[in-house]
């Protein structure tokens, strides 16, 4: 008897539907299938699977662990689902056990990807950090994702935000993506000193990629504080990752 979980004849070994013809250069179809709900669905918001020999587990941070693999919603709700469900095990077709915490180990390494990725923005050049240097940014409507340290003060922090905003509206764009849930600490290791509070992407390939990550690892941690006193404004006309900042699968970093 078959289950909702199957691999019907429309889906192959992969996850990934039958119906959607390649294109002229060979490329895969963009939809795959998420394993808790069934649903065939855009890779930009779903993590990859992989399964060891030895019958385990492991999240494709990086997307580049072979073998057969399977896609599953980014956010700690779908994969605690999966784990209590057996949902790995349907999709592999054998038994699967999960690592202790999966869902904390995924956050860890999402949050490594996000900071690695700002590593390689400042080595390219497309990270500017200090309150002065992200202001003028700001002023020059050139950000494609705003950085706030975690434990950084409000003062600061809503100078930049009023820039930020009117500059936006004035432009007539959604506001830049916010990243809120690092400390000053681990901004300071990007660049080499004791502590960062104020930083920015610059608007380009590179803040795509840093989006693309963001939006998995928000289905993890809260991007803005609960802490923060000025939450609600932050949070004012937000709106998901910038349609400019939308990652095309296939073509990041």
């Amino acid at each position: 008897m078959s289950t909702e979980t199957d691999i019907k004849p429309d889906i192959n070994s992969e996850g990934e539907s039958l119906k959607t013809p390649q294109n002229s250069h060979g490329h895969k179809p963009r939809e795959r299938k998420e394993i808790v709900s069934g649903e065939l669905r855009d890779p930009a918001d779903m993590l990859r699977l992989a399964f060891s020999p030895d019958g385990q587990v492991v999240a494709d941070i990086y997307g580049k662990l072979p073998g057969r693999g399977a896609w599953i919603e980014a956010s700690r709700t779908s994969v605690e689902k999966a784990v209590k469900s057996g949902a790995f095990s349907r999709a592999a077709k054998r038994k699967i056990s999960a690592p202790e915490n999966f869902a904390d180990t995924i956050e860890a390494g999402l949050s490594a990807r996000v900071v690695g990725l700002l590593g390689m923005a400042k080595r390219a050049g497309q990270l500017e950090s200090g309150f002065e240097n992200v202001r003028s940014c700001a002023r020059a409507g050139e950000i494609g994702v705003r950085i706030e340290a975690r434990d950084g003060q409000p003062d600061g922090r809503s100078k930049i935000r009023v820039v930020v905003k009117a500059i936006a509206k004035e432009l007539e764009v959604p506001m830049p993506t916010l990243i809120g849930c690092f400390t000053s600490t681990e901004l300071g290791q990007i660049v080499g000193r004791d502590n960062m509070v104020h930083a920015c992407v610059h608007k380009g390939k590179m803040a795509k990629a840093v989006s693309r990550e963001i939006e998995r690892l928000a289905g993890f941690r809260e991007l803005i504080p609960n802490e923060w006193p000025d939450r609600e404004h932050e949070n004012e006309n937000k709106s998901s990752i910038a349609p400019e900042n939308r990652p095309d699968i296939g073509g990041g970093i």
